[in-house]
């Protein structure tokens, strides 16, 4: 057998890697607000997911809900544009995955916030099947 299909799983799809946002990037290093980089950037989950986490921050569970929605449904349209077929890893390693992947965690907490449990366990389910560690990992960065 072949060195490099050693312990791949070879029913599993390949991981979907999303392309890199520069210029998102650069507005975020610059101190741009995300309501200001959403103009520029509408297709961005990245973009959504912050102004997501910020409504929730600031106690705006619906508004959190809806830039998490709009970040989820911006980041299926990438995650088709990059091949994927509607399974297989999106991993947290790659950082521009990371935008769809806090996207779709502040979804899940702000549908858990307005009690959509069905929502929440759906969610819950696609955000492990991408990565059993992105919630873990997002956690700690967001404190």
């Amino acid at each position: 057998m072949s060195e490099s299909l050693i312990g791949k799983n070879l029913m599993e799809p390949p991981a979907t890697l999303l392309p890199e946002e520069p210029e998102v990037q650069a507005r975020i290093e610059a101190g741009d607000l995300p309501e200001d980089i959403v103009p520029v950037a509408p297709d961005s989950s990245l973009v959504w997911a912050m102004m997501a986490e910020d409504a929730w921050k600031e106690g705006r569970t619906v508004d959190s809900y809806a830039y998490a929605r709009v970040g989820y449904h911006r980041g299926l349209d990438a995650l088709r544009r990059s091949g994927w077929r509607g399974a297989g890893p999106v991993p947290y390693s790659h950082e521009p995955n990371r935008g769809f992947l806090r996207a779709l965690y502040a979804l899940g907490r702000a549908a858990a916030g307005i009690g959509e449990s069905e929502e929440v366990q759906r969610i819950g389910t696609f955000l492990n099947d991408s990565d059993p560690s992105a919630k873990e990992q997002i956690e700690k960065a967001q404190g």
